[in-house]
């Protein structure tokens, strides 16, 4: 049996779907904009937050440990409910549902709610924001960019980016509650 689309993905990929078009057809006309783009997606794939959470005890000596094993943990967490909500939610990518919204990276797998890359590139800042907010200038402009490569390079709707950056900030939170950290 396929899995279905549910309903309110279909209604925002109707609406969503010329501004996507359009942001992904800017984003390719630039060289070194598709490659910024292109950077921020790998780097923020996985690279820049192992950095991040290996880089906890040299940050702080006296909680960075702490730190490691919560930004971790959540970070784990935050990926299985994230495979399980995309794996559920089934709903496809721009350039799958819409074939003239270019895809200039290989996606790993048919489905693009939420995004990934985008939930932990939030979850991150705000972990940062709470344990390094020195950090903040480098976290925040990454995350934006990260945030903005998803959709230019035609990975994810607008709303998956949003959806993302909500679950993360909400793993975050949830972390944060569960195990407060101190500044």
């Amino acid at each position: 049996m396929t899995p279905r689309t549910p309903s309110v993905f279909e209604r925002l990929d109707s609406l969503e779907w010329k501004l996507c078009h359009r942001f992904a057809l800017a984003s390719n006309t630039r060289l070194l904009s598709l490659v910024t783009l292109r950077l921020a997606s790998r780097v923020g794939d996985w690279p820049a937050w192992v950095l991040l959470i290996m880089a906890q005890p040299l940050l702080d000596p006296g909680q960075g440990w702490q730190r490691l094993v919560q930004f971790s943990l959540t970070a784990v967490v935050a990926l299985l409910v994230y495979r399980l909500l995309k794996t559920r939610l089934c709903r496809e990518r721009p350039s799958i549902t819409f074939e003239c919204i270019p895809c200039t990276e290989p996606p790993r797998d048919r489905y693009s709610f939420p995004s990934g890359h985008t939930m932990h590139a939030m979850m991150f800042t705000v972990l940062t924001a709470v344990s390094t907010p020195w950090l903040l200038l480098i976290v925040v402009p990454l995350a934006t960019l990260i945030a903005i490569s998803r959709v230019g390079l035609g990975l994810h709707y607008i709303s998956d980016v949003v959806g993302g950056g909500v679950i993360g900030i909400m793993f975050a939170l949830a972390s944060l509650a569960l195990l407060p950290l101190a500044g």
